[in-house]
Parts: structure tokens; C-alpha cells; sequence
């Protein structure tokens, strides 16, 4: 998380309606050669005390889960550089605005016939946003579901902390972090940058 606390002034709602949204970070554990990193979808619970998630059976992770473990999921938001010309200020230099919300707490294994019902919630989460009939795990022949039951393991982590950076140049005046934000959205280096331009215009408070 960026040290300057004008970027971190958000508050814990904000950085769950990122996680919320994306549904998608980067879990992270320490293992007996060092850090072990894995890209995995996940489903924040309605109050937020913990998230589910699920791991291929061969994951090196799951190794460190004979007993529950510390873990930090990282979730990236949009990104973009910024150049000091479009400040039309002097004496500025160059910068990256982003969005990252931290998730730590204990990630645990769940029983093995949990996987079902929560393959079930998660793919039900995230069809409902889409403009068409939901796929459900109903479409599935029993055996070519059964066979991927076996190969995903249910895990469940505890959110103990939510941390959070919202950099998008809350540290100069409004007039100078308009108009960067307005040279973003035309074109620029990063990812989203309209939904970046959008939060730096009206920063989360």
C-alpha cells in the first residue's frame, strides 16, 4: 500500500466494492521456498467476514493448507500513467495512478462436497451479469461434473484486514487533477483508463 495518506483516505466499503466487482486477485502465502502466487476468481460472502475460492487439485498451495494460513489476496483496479504535461503546471513529474485493495486473513480447505454448492454460488454471482439465460451446473451430464468435482478443491479464507491505495493525484488541486484526468481519458498508457478518468475526477473519500 502507497505510504502518502492522501491516497489511502478511503475507507473499507470503497475497497470491497473494487474487490466486489472484480472478483479477481492474486492469493498469495509463504511457502517453504518462498512466496507461492496464485490468479484465482473469488466471491466475497454479503457481510464480508470472509470469501470462498477454489483451487486445482495439483496447486502447490493447497500443500500449505494441512493447517490454515496466512494468506494476502491482491486485487488490481484500473491503472494509468500519467505525463506532468498534462498538469500545465511547472515542475512536475512523471507518475502512475491506480486502484489495489489488499484482503489478508487464514485460508483454510473446506470439506470436498462443499465444492458443488459453491461452484453453484460463484457461477451464479457472476452470470447474472451477463445479458443471457444463467449457465448452471445443471447443464452438465453427472459424470463430466462429477470428474471436475475431483479436480477443484473448495477453500475459504477469513477477512481479517482490508487495506487499500486509491492513487489518483489527490495530493495536487482539483483544477491540476482534472485536468490529467481528462488527458487520461483520451488516450493513454494502462488499463480501464475511462474508469480510471472517473476516479480521479471524484476521488472516494
Amino acid at each position: 500500500m502507497h505510504p502518502n495518506p492522501s491516497f489511502r483516505k478511503a475507507g473499507t466499503k470503497a475497497a470491497l466494492a473494487v474487490a466486489r466487482e472484480r472478483a479477481f486477485g492474486q492469493l498469495v502465502l509463504n511457502g517453504e521456498d518462498g512466496p507461492l502466487v496464485s490468479h484465482i476468481p473469488f466471491l466475497i460472502a454479503p457481510d464480508a467476514s470472509s470469501l470462498d475460492l477454489h483451487l486445482v487439485r495439483s496447486n502447490p498451495i493447497l500443500r500449505q493448507l494441512e493447517e490454515p494460513s496466512t494468506a494476502l489476496i491482491t486485487v488490481s483496479g484500473p491503472d494509468g500513467y500519467v505525463s506532468p504535461d498534462w498538469y500545465e503546471v511547472p515542475d512536475q513529474v512523471p507518475t502512475w495512478n491506480y486502484v489495489a485493495v489488499h484482503l489478508r486473513g487464514t485460508l483454510r480447505r473446506l470439506p470436498q462436497n462443499d465444492m458443488r454448492k459453491m461452484l453453484d454460488r460463484q457461477s451464479a454471482a457472476y452470470e447474472t451479469r451477463l445479458d443471457k439465460v444463467p449457465w448452471t451446473t445443471a447443464k452438465m451430464t453427472p459424470a463430466a461434473l462429477e470428474r471436475m468435482m475431483r479436480q477443484i478443491v473448495p477453500c475459504r479464507m477469513t477477512i481479517e484486514t482490508v487495506d487499500s491505495t486509491f492513487k489518483l493525484n489527490q495530493n495536487k488541486p482539483d483544477d491540476v487533477r482534472l485536468r490529467a484526468a481528462s488527458r487520461i481519458s483520451s488516450g493513454g498508457i494502462g488499463a480501464e483508463l475511462d474508469a480510471l478518468a472517473d476516479l480521479m475526477a471524484d476521488p472516494p473519500a
